[in-house]
């Protein structure tokens, strides 16, 4: 399967199936219907494989990226339906999620769009390392999503 042309003016957003970054899906989608842009949700994948916050069969790595890419329609489903309101492109990476984050980025986004954490880190952190990292080094600017409660 090949990889879909960059798109000019993309919103990038990280998806690794928490509730965090499902509200950074939502408002990547809800800012893509105000200015016309594409999604772009992202899903890393990287051995050891450590899990998107379902279950997911392991078995050879092979594998890992076909289940990644069923774990992050899913959570795009679950987000926008089954018929969203934008277009929304699926990309799976292996490699650490700030470094397939940043590739996709790199590719004319407009826009990168995080969770303040996800499945990993500190219930009390400001910031999770993915975002911090993403915030340091992205070649657009990073919107960090936060729920109301945070």
């Amino acid at each position: 399967m090949a990889e879909e042309p960059a798109l000019e003016g993309k919103i990038v957003v990280g998806v690794d199936g928490s509730e965090h970054s499902r509200r950074a899906l939502r408002w990547a989608v809800q800012q893509a219907e105000l200015t016309h842009r594409v999604v772009e949700a992202v899903m890393a994948w990287e051995p050891p494989f450590s899990g998107w916050g379902s279950a997911v069969p392991v078995g050879e790595e092979a594998h890992l990226g076909e289940a990644a890419r069923k774990v992050l329609a899913e959570n795009v489903e679950k987000v926008a339906g089954p018929q969203p309101p934008v277009d929304i492109r699926l990309r799976v990476g292996e490699g650490t999620p700030a470094w397939v984050l940043l590739g996709a980025a790199h590719e004319q986004a407009s826009l990168l769009v995080v969770g303040h954490r996800g499945l990993g880190g500190f219930e009390g952190a400001l910031l999770g390392s993915v975002g911090q990292y993403c915030v340091q080094h992205s070649p657009c600017p990073v919107v960090v999503v936060r729920s109301a409660g945070d």
